[in-house]
């Protein structure tokens, strides 16, 4: 009879060690996805900025060409297109440099 009653004890104890480790194991993934989803909000805050700096800048140099444009008439049309060329070209140029040093960035790391 004792040895009967031993062996539920130790179906329970196993039992219970087996639930304790299927708690552990989820907490353990809850935080992993918990510091997962934080760090990547934090990359995520980081581009952002870093594209809004960028941005602010190009802004600028399309509001300059807005300016011109609306300066335009018929005695400095010319002048007016060609210069507004000239900045757009300007803004394809330093694009194009920033899509090229992202690739060679690529390209080095292993």
């Amino acid at each position: 009879m004792e040895k009967a009653l031993s062996e539920t004890d130790e179906q329970k104890f196993l039992s219970m060690i087996k639930k304790r480790s299927v708690l552990i194991i989820v907490t353990l993934i809850i935080v992993g996805f918990g510091i997962g989803f934080y760090l990547q909000d934090l990359k995520h805050k980081e581009s952002t900025t870093t594209y809004w700096e960028a941005n602010r800048h190009n802004v600028q140099r399309f509001k300059a060409i807005e300016k011109f444009n609306q300066q335009m008439n018929a005695g400095n049309w010319r002048a007016m297109q060609d210069s507004i060329y000239k900045q757009l070209d300007t803004l394809v140029i330093l694009r194009f440099r920033k899509e090229m040093d992202s690739l060679d960035k690529l390209r080095k790391t292993p």
